[in-house]
């Protein structure tokens, strides 16, 4: 199913004749799949964006709600039962209807572990579904009760509670819409590079060449903007200096999570353009509780007051990132607790203290592992974890630093034994404390990775998720700041601004807030 690069062309060639024009993105890394509704990475959602459509989708630059799928949709009274009604005459890239049943079938995929095409049996965990929707059908804490046809064009969702934010759930960048067709006739190779994931977004899959790039051709019959460009190829290229190395040299036209201390010399290119996203992220270095040594609770403070996370941010992002004790970007900050002091204290002396306290005076070994990719977050991780390595050295605590594959990276962190310690991050899929938290918090599914899932929090975040206004969110979440902060489990490192860039013919490019938007509003007139 898979085709070649050469066949990649003659798609483009197909549409725009002679002055098919191409659209180059320079990616920090590869997808770790191009299924809908089985992912967690940044890497994946963004080309994702462009196969798939969304039932709830944002207006271009904001976190802002917008029709996808959905024409529109209205919860009852108390936001237990959202009904949503369809785009009509919709069709997947295989000509085959978007309608209720093609929805439903996806979110069976997702939900219900013991559907027939979820292929869990093969791999397939559908994690961010758990993270977001608190379990899978039959867990406890899922708030999906049943989805139901109305008609072709009218669906039903019933919650076990209520969920103010339940239409910003599906809209985020991990759910889009496959062709059940596709699946069924695909398998276990759906998603992979061995298939051909099929959605009805504004490009159509072209080719996966691993370990180089992928490529999309327009979809013209698209309900939405019609792309304005022929092609879009998505080239891995993970170093960020090698990527500015081919933004500069014309080999890409737009790239993302570049060092920061390269603004600089980006605003001096003539032909470069530096574009600043919005800052609603947070990068951390998380502690796996299921370690002989960070399970006591004084090992891991040590850890927090060991690291000098001020230093760090000062050195490796060039003014674009702070440094807090929120595990919330600054525009939530309303849900923060008062009580909370504004960072976490930096004092090896005391660390070194707490550490012999703990029972450890000579200091022990762990793992830090740091992602082999560059990351909003996160765009230099391997000299990130160097400093905080060399801060935990000072203490006593030798450090093995380790590193693997993206993929792996991400799906061994939850496999037991675990990491003992890891960096990763989350940039927020919709305005809300509980995208973030709940990610990371508060389920089983959310914690396999740390080994850490008090009920108390669990208890707050399921009335967090239910809160009907703000006034009473902060009060929930204030709590769970407290809880949280103390914990040491997550330590948050980093709220950065990431640094994009493009050339200067590339216009209409209009990043989101979210990490990730549909490319076909971007054109690239007078490219040579």
């Amino acid at each position: 199913m898979k085709r070649t690069y050469l066949s990649a062309l003659l798609a483009a060639a197909l549409i725009g004749g002679a002055s098919a024009s191409t659209l180059v993105y320079g990616s920090g890394g590869e997808p770790v799949n191009l299924e809908g509704g089985n992912v967690t990475d940044g890497n994946s959602v963004i080309v994702h964006r462009q196969i798939y459509d969304y039932i709830v989708g944002f207006k271009l630059g904001t976190a802002d709600l917008a029709p996808g799928l959905a024409v529109s949709w209205k919860p009852n009274a108390n936001y237990t039962s959202w009904t949503f009604t369809l785009r009509k005459g919709v069709k997947f890239h295989d000509g085959t209807a978007v309608d209720a049943d093609a929805i439903i079938f996806n979110v069976n995929r997702w939900w219900d572990p013991k559907f027939q095409y979820g292929y869990r049996d093969q791999g397939r965990t559908y994690e961010s579904f758990g993270e977001q929707f608190g379990g899978f059908k039959g867990d406890a804490n899922s708030v999906l009760k049943s989805v139901t046809k109305v008609n072709d064009s009218t669906i039903r969702f019933d919650l076990t509670q209520g969920v103010p934010a339940f239409a910003n759930l599906l809209a985020q960048g991990y759910f889009g819409i496959a062709s059940p067709k596709a699946i069924r006739e695909q398998g276990a190779k759906y998603g992979t590079p061995a298939g051909t994931p099929v959605g009805s977004g504004p490009f159509k899959f072209v080719s996966w060449r691993t370990g180089d790039r992928i490529v999309l051709a327009a979809n013209t019959a698209y309900w939405g903007a019609k792309p304005k460009v022929d092609e879009v190829v998505f080239r891995f290229i993970k170093d960020p200096s090698a990527r500015l190395n081919e933004l500069k040299a014309g080999g890409v036209d737009f790239t993302v999570d570049l060092a920061p201390d390269n603004l600089a010399a980006i605003k001096a290119d003539k032909n470069l353009r530096a574009v600043l996203k919005p800052s609603f992220n947070v990068g951390f270095l998380s502690l796996n509780t299921k370690n002989q040594y960070l399970k006591n609770d004084k090992v891991r403070q040590a850890i927090s007051m060991a690291i000098n996370k001020k230093e760090i941010v000062q050195a490796f992002w060039n003014g674009l990132g702070t440094s807090n004790a929120s595990f919330l970007p600054d525009t939530l900050n309303w849900a923060n607790s008062k009580s909370v002091p504004a960072d976490y204290k930096y004092d090896p002396q005391a660390a070194k203290k707490m550490l012999s306290e703990a029972g450890y005076p000579n200091g022990f070994t762990l793992d830090l592992w740091y992602m082999p990719v560059s990351r909003p977050y996160f765009p230099t991780p391997k000299p990130i974890a160097e400093a905080m390595a060399a801060d935990l050295a000072a203490i006593g605590i030798k450090v093995n630093l380790r590193t693997k594959d993206w993929a792996q990276y991400l799906d061994d962190r939850n496999k037991d034994p675990g990491f003992d310690m890891y960096m990763i991050g989350w940039t927020g899929d919709y305005g809300d404390p509980d995208n973030f938290y709940a990610a990371y918090y508060g389920t089983a599914n959310a914690t396999q990775d740390s080994g850490y899932n008090p009920q108390n929090i669990a208890k707050l975040l399921d009335q967090g998720k239910s809160a009907l206004n703000q006034a009473d969110k902060a009060k929930i979440y204030a709590q769970v700041h407290e809880l949280t902060y103390a914990a040491n489990v997550r330590l948050p490192i980093v709220h950065s601004r990431p640094l994009a860039a493009a050339r200067t013919y590339v216009k209409g490019w209009v990043p989101s807030p979210l990490g990730s938007e549909p490319f076909n509003t971007i054109s690239v007139e007078g490219k040579k």
